[in-house]
């Protein structure tokens, strides 16, 4: 069982949450499991459970929860989301709370190196010639190398 210093809690990360869209309805959880229940990845691997996320998030505990590897486990499969009894967005937390991760710099690197490549390129892998030559011969338009836009949305 987990043990709760609630002398760690961040009481203004519990707010911060609540107001992004998406996690209104955290603090309707009563713990009845059902997300536990529902997800897949809880049944590989034991240190996932999105409730013990939701209510690390209640009560605060910021540091926990974005410095942890275990928010990272979703697979964003909403069986969770969809289940819950009282509307919970669990799933839309879960990316919450990876947003959050990120931006505080606490990620996998992988993750970290995917940012970082679609913030300077626009997409994940470039697009060149090769893939040009396919998209013609299904008769697409062709596709810019570049991905100039992308610099505007990040600066």
């Amino acid at each position: 069982m987990l043990e709760i210093d609630l002398d760690q809690a961040d009481p203004e990360f519990r707010k911060a949450l609540m107001r992004e869209p998406g996690s209104e309805k955290i603090a309707a959880c009563f713990a009845c499991r059902t997300c536990q229940a529902s997800c897949p990845v809880a049944v590989v691997d034991e240190r996932f459970n999105p409730l013990k996320v939701i209510r690390m998030a209640l009560y605060g505990l910021k540091k926990q929860v974005l410095e942890s590897d275990f928010i990272w486990f979703c697979s964003s499969c909403y069986a969770c989301q969809e289940r819950c009894p009282q509307g919970v967005r669990i799933t839309d937390i879960m990316t919450i709370l990876k947003n959050m991760a990120l931006r505080a710099g606490h990620a996998p690197t992988g993750v970290k190196t995917q940012f970082e490549i679609i913030t300077k390129q626009g997409r994940i892998y470039p697009i060149d010639d090769f893939d040009n030559k396919k998209r013609e011969k299904i008769n697409l338009p062709a596709l810019p190398t570049a991905c100039d836009k992308i610099k505007e949305l990040f600066s």
